[in-house]
């Protein structure tokens, strides 16, 4: 099975190197792109091929496009007339839908619609894929295991791809949003910066894999550490006074509500 990967930019270039670490063939992976000086990049870092649009979708049975989403509409009227029937399109664009990428290819090709995040960069991302409309299990299969090279995937409808896109896609810059703020506390608490960012970092890892690994549920966990009349009890008060949940809640709904307005303009 032969597979190109449209677009190399960073998630385009984590694809491929997600692919080459899982054992996969340079030989067998075609990436496009059209900057010379990138061209060369790939190939010397890589040992890949790297070819236009339409060589890369003519010569391929998998394409995998990596492009941003207002980048969409021109791709796919590129490469529309070599595109076959048999083809799978793997779409990591956000807010695309399968619909729309159905309706501007050969009747019958099978597309697959997925929402990655950034932690694939270090093989723990996660996935989720959705069937379009001419996808069967084999094509669901194929798109699994081109993306667990870089982390977990998940099938979901759809329809549930906007909250996907608010939750895991984005996900990773609130979690990032929030080890920024507690390292600038430690600063004002009087801590070193660097004794502060290790201190966060470790943390975060350390909590996160406690949820994965144990199962539990959060609050749980949480309450574990909360004592009564405690520090964390204290802060765990501050952070439902000045509405945290609310406040996450209020912007992962914006979040979506956003992916489903880039679906839109796509669609028009």
């Amino acid at each position: 099975m032969s597979v190109a990967v449209l677009g190399a930019g960073v998630m385009g270039e984590t694809v491929v190197s997600g692919l080459l670490r899982a054992g996969r063939d340079p030989d067998t992976l075609l990436v496009s792109e059209r900057r010379p000086e990138r061209a060369h990049e790939l190939r010397e870092r890589y040992g890949v091929e790297v070819v236009s649009n339409i060589e890369a979708a003519t010569r391929s049975s998998t394409l995998v496009v990596v492009v941003k989403p207002q980048d969409m509409p021109e791709l796919l009227d590129e490469i529309a007339p070599v595109v076959r029937s048999g083809q799978v399109v793997v779409s990591l664009a956000a807010g695309i839908t399968t619909s729309y990428i159905e309706s501007r290819l050969l009747d019958g090709v099978a597309v697959v619609r997925v929402m990655p995040n950034t932690p694939a960069l270090v093989d723990e991302g996660m996935a989720a894929i959705s069937a379009g409309a001419h996808c069967d299990e084999a094509h669901l299969v194929e798109a699994e295991e081109l993306l667990r090279a870089t982390g977990k995937v998940l099938r979901v409808p759809e329809k549930q791809q906007d909250a996907v896109t608010a939750i895991s896609g984005s996900g990773p810059a609130y979690l990032f949003f929030v080890v920024e703020a507690m390292i600038e506390a430690g600063v004002h608490l009087g801590l070193p910066r660097s004794t502060a960012t290790e201190l966060v970092v470790q943390t975060m890892v350390g909590s996160a894999t406690m949820l994965r690994e144990t199962g539990e549920h959060p609050t749980v966990l949480r309450e574990r550490v909360t004592s009564p009349g405690g520090t964390t009890a204290a802060a765990i008060r501050e952070l439902e006074d000045h509405k945290v949940r609310a406040a996450f809640m209020t912007a992962l709904a914006s979040a979506a509500r956003r992916s489903r307005e880039l679906a839109g303009g796509a669609d028009a």
